[in-house]
């Protein structure tokens, strides 16, 4: 079984990931949204949250399993059976970072390869960080995430910015 690894905090998961993850099911026959806890990034939720309203996100796609992870990517990517981790690009600003990634990715593990994907254009300008901003001064965001995740977001905002 083909088997790629789409890891990322997901916080919160956006129409831009599920369709990385919809896009990634045309080549891998199995695909495991990998939910890191980053702590460095501060995110709004927690890692339990997230890993939730990823499976929410993606419950009618039969192929994806989620869960969360830690530690070297390249080791999980093994232990999994892998074969490859799974990004995408949204514009020339990704590209840098996610070259170094693979980079040092290939350096740990020859053997686990990176694939790029590219969101469909009207997804390429959304980052969470832009739909937590666009939730925190109470604009929509039922374009761009879940239904379950905008409510959940508006809720989680509203505490933190009553």
């Amino acid at each position: 079984m083909n088997i790629g690894v789409y890891p990322g905090t997901f916080d919160p998961i956006t129409h831009g990931h599920t369709d990385i993850i919809t896009r990634s099911l045309r080549v891998f026959d199995k695909v495991i949204v990998a939910v890191a806890p980053n702590l460095g990034k501060s995110p709004l939720f927690d890692l339990a949250e997230r890993v939730e309203m990823v499976k929410l996100a993606t419950k009618d796609l039969a192929q994806v399993e989620v869960e969360p992870f830690e530690g070297l990517l390249v080791q999980y990517v093994r232990q999994r059976g892998a074969r490859a981790v799974i990004r995408g690009l949204r514009a020339i600003s990704d590209f840098e970072h996610e070259f170094q990634m693979a980079l040092i990715n290939r350096r740990l593990d020859q053997t686990v390869e990176s694939v790029f994907f590219m969101p469909r254009e009207e997804y390429s300008y959304l980052t969470s960080s832009i739909i937590k901003e666009v939730a925190s001064l109470g604009g929509p965001v039922k374009d761009f995430v879940h239904p379950e995740v905008a409510k959940r977001l508006h809720q989680r905002l509203r505490r933190h910015h009553p």
